[in-house]
């Protein structure tokens, strides 16, 4: 690709940030929720925003797909004959605002603040999406054409797991065909230095509750003699860790391949500095299974947490009520060898099994659930991604592992023999998930150059 017109294209860029960076903020300002069915309307509109983005730009076949859940949508342009086709991912829909009482700002009013705009889904994933939109539109305002064949694949439900997935990958899997999946959502470690990542942990989800009487009761007139369900669901969620932290389910680990010394010296090669992580986030120390690093812990090995957990009265001042129910949500996020529905049966069994004699349990699965990814070492993308992003950032990458989840990688993998690669430009840092998320203007303008130089870096494999 001659690089002249890679020049013309940033040069559109350049022209046009101030307009592209309101557009993305418009994005922004939808309360595309999608684990609220009352934000349904949104996340339509979020998914119809997307799709007139995509006519505008000139992508072809622009179509929104429905299969029983939130929409997704999809447009292509495939006129680069004998390059590859690189399908681009992300995802519109947002993580609920709440608590909103600890949002400096509204989570749906955009606000710039020191370079960095606060709202949710500023970055994950409306940052990434737009990106990637803009990108693509650089090229066709330009020069009429893209460098490669491009399918893009931008769904509205991966907060809730992406249950919809395996239905529009049954109906619509030779639409989606290609040679690489390019994936805007992800992350990197460092906003000043570039990294790769190669895997992704999978995830199980479910939810249980504990009841001990048919109402709640008056804690003075039946306290003491019939037993309170948060106390009791207390002691069984305490069942599922040892006091060193390994999950205690049996046949948890069965099957989770033990970290070797070549993976040891590649998690020594990344520039972590563990007094940093943990003063960064206000955290008192490791937790965990014993004798683990902490990447160790983030990237390789599974878990098992509690997302939340609550029963009785949460209100202010006093209510003396003796609670009948209590509940808890659990995720396991998960590594090779580990299957997502046997993980969910195993941690059931365990609590049924450890459930006390005084109470009920009913579990739930909450669906969504998404096997591990990892991407051959060796894969030619890698590489040419890798060096697009040395020059936008003047450093040269390193590899790293997502601790979390991207539902679609497994599954593209097992259904089309797609590989992903993330190639996104949020960090852990900027609160996506909790109040307060950001996004900073400076990963906004790399993430463009980024973008705008791959295309031409994958249609060279």
């Amino acid at each position: 690709m001659d690089a002249r017109v890679t020049d013309g294209v940033e040069g559109w860029i350049a022209k046009n940030r101030d307009a592209l960076w309101n557009d993305y903020l418009d994005l922004v300002r939808i309360p595309s929720v999608s684990a609220k069915p009352d934000h349904a309307e949104h996340v339509k509109r979020a998914a119809a925003w997307v799709a007139e983005r995509c006519r505008r730009m000139g992508l072809e076949n622009v179509e929104i797909w429905q299969e029983g859940g939130q929409p997704a949508v999809y447009a292509d342009w495939l006129h680069a004959e004998g390059a590859p086709t690189i399908v681009v991912y992300a995802h519109f829909d947002v993580q609920p605002p709440e608590p909103l009482e600890l949002w400096t700002t509204p989570p749906f009013e955009p606000t710039v603040r020191q370079g960095r705009v606060y709202a949710r889904g500023a970055s994950d994933d409306k940052a990434g999406l737009f990106i990637s939109l803009a990108a693509l539109e650089a090229w066709m305002a330009t020069e009429g054409r893209l460098p490669c064949n491009v399918r893009v694949f931008y769904e509205g439900e991966e907060e809730i797991g992406s249950p919809s997935l395996a239905a529009i990958l049954a109906k619509h899997r030779g639409r989606l065909k290609g040679d690489l999946v390019l994936s805007a959502d992800g992350g990197m470690m460092f906003e000043d230095r570039p990294d790769v990542s190669v895997s992704t942990r999978g995830i199980a989800k479910l939810e249980a509750i504990l009841r001990t009487a048919a109402k709640d009761l008056h804690s003075g007139s039946f306290g003491g003699a019939i037993a309170n369900a948060p106390l009791l669901l207390a002691r069984l969620v305490a069942t599922l860790h040892h006091e060193d932290g390994r999950v205690a389910v049996a046949g948890f680990y069965d099957g989770v391949r033990e970290t070797t010394d070549r993976d040891r010296a590649e998690l020594a090669a990344v520039p972590f500095d563990e007094t940093a992580f943990f003063r960064d986030i206000g955290a008192h120390g490791i937790w965990g299974e014993p004798n683990r690093s902490v990447l160790e812990k983030l990237w390789l090995r599974p878990t098992l947490e509690i997302n939340g957990l609550w029963g009785g009265y949460q209100g202010a001042g006093s209510k003396t009520v003796l609670p009948c129910e209590a509940h808890v949500k659990i995720t396991c996020r998960l590594v090779a060898g580990q299957d997502p529905a046997r993980i969910a049966a195993l941690v059931e069994q365990h609590l049924r099994a450890h459930c006390p004699k005084l109470a009920t349990l009913e579990v739930k699965s909450l669906g969504g659930g998404a096997g591990a990814y990892e991407i051959a070492a060796d894969h030619p993308a890698l590489a040419a991604i890798e060096g697009v992003l040395e020059d936008v950032y003047g450093v040269k990458p390193f590899r790293s592992r997502l601790g979390g989840t991207l539902p679609l990688c497994a599954q593209f993998k097992s259904e089309l023999g797609l590989d992903t690669i993330p190639m996104a430009f949020s960090t852990g840092d900027e609160d996506y998930h909790a109040p307060n998320e950001f996004f900073r203007a400076a990963s906004f303008d790399r993430g463009l150059r980024a973008w705008a130089r791959v295309f031409p870096a994958l249609a060279r494999l």
